[in-house]
């Protein structure tokens, strides 16, 4: 039996990376309500959530998937008596963890950079007034703080505490966003792609998927930035050198196409996505 495991609260585990975080109440209730999202993903599998799963039926799995692998899940899952040969090891998620951190895609945004002090945020907000400050472990709109000229007390305060527990911050421009899309893709020995996703944010907190079908998202994107297909090769490439032999499994990376027509990688989903849960429900429900 195939065990797909919804864990929507994966990013904030990820953030505290701790083996006994609890997520708020409101993230376990959306993981009990929603476990049957996974089914879009694999109609095959028995669909749950850490929190309902049992000790028979976590002792009949065969197999185990989940939303996205950290500490926690591990942990929940041997604690109701999952094989641990079913389960990625300590190690590997160390190793998946140090990937999601924003840093490791700093090559991709030229125009991004680790902060480690105050004083280093100072001199950015010299050269320009705008930019966003986000958490190197965060999701779905999460840890994101917006400067304006300069740094309040709780900027400072909020800078301190991230540089402390997640070894930096990293600032990016303010962008004029015509559009939020993703590049969805699978991992093995390789880089697969498996689709796009397009969806709407408000303030960087995701909101909704739109359902294009994938020929229409790529139209789009491609008359808002005429480099777009170049600039997803060297992406590609990149994650063939930086992903593949480290990581297996789902990935995607959010993009944002803008004014300045041109593409800017927003960060990267070692995990399902949204997006990939549109995908496939477009595609499930295409003649």
């Amino acid at each position: 039996m195939v065990l797909a495991i919804f864990n929507p609260e994966h990013d904030l585990c990820l953030a505290k990376g701790r083996v006994h975080y609890i997520p708020p109440q409101s993230a376990v209730d959306f993981a009990r309500k929603d476990a049957s999202t996974m089914q879009w993903l694999y109609p095959d599998a028995y669909c749950t959530s850490v929190y309902t799963l049992d000790a028979d039926t976590a002792q009949r799995a065969t197999k185990v998937v989940a939303w996205g692998w950290d500490a926690v899940v591990r942990h929940e899952l041997l604690r109701r008596g999952v094989s641990p040969t079913l389960l990625p090891t300590e190690a590997e998620i160390d190793r998946w963890r140090n990937l999601q951190h924003r840093a490791t895609i700093l090559p991709l945004q030229s125009d991004c950079h680790a902060i480690h002090s105050i004083e280093e945020m100072e001199q950015l907000l010299q050269q320009s007034k705008h930019w966003v400050m986000k958490a190197p472990w965060s999701g779905a709109g999460r840890g994101l703080r917006w400067v304006h000229g300069t740094l309040t007390d709780i900027d400072m305060h909020w800078m301190l505490k991230h540089i402390r527990t997640q070894r930096c911050i990293i600032a990016e421009p303010r962008r004029d966003v015509l559009a939020d899309f993703a590049w969805e893709y699978w991992v093995d020995e390789g880089v697969h792609f498996a689709g796009y996703s397009l969806f709407r944010t408000e303030s960087g907190v995701y909101r909704q998927n739109i359902g294009w079908s994938d020929e229409e998202i790529s139209q789009h994107i491609a008359d808002l930035c005429p480099t777009a297909e170049e600039l997803q090769q060297v992406v590609e490439q990149w994650m063939c050198n930086n992903i593949v032999g480290h990581y297996r499994g789902p990935l995607g990376v959010d993009m944002m196409a803008c004014t300045d027509k041109q593409l800017h990688v927003a960060e990267l989903n070692l995990r399902h996505t949204m997006g990939m849960v549109a995908h496939a429900k477009l595609v499930q429900s295409t003649p």
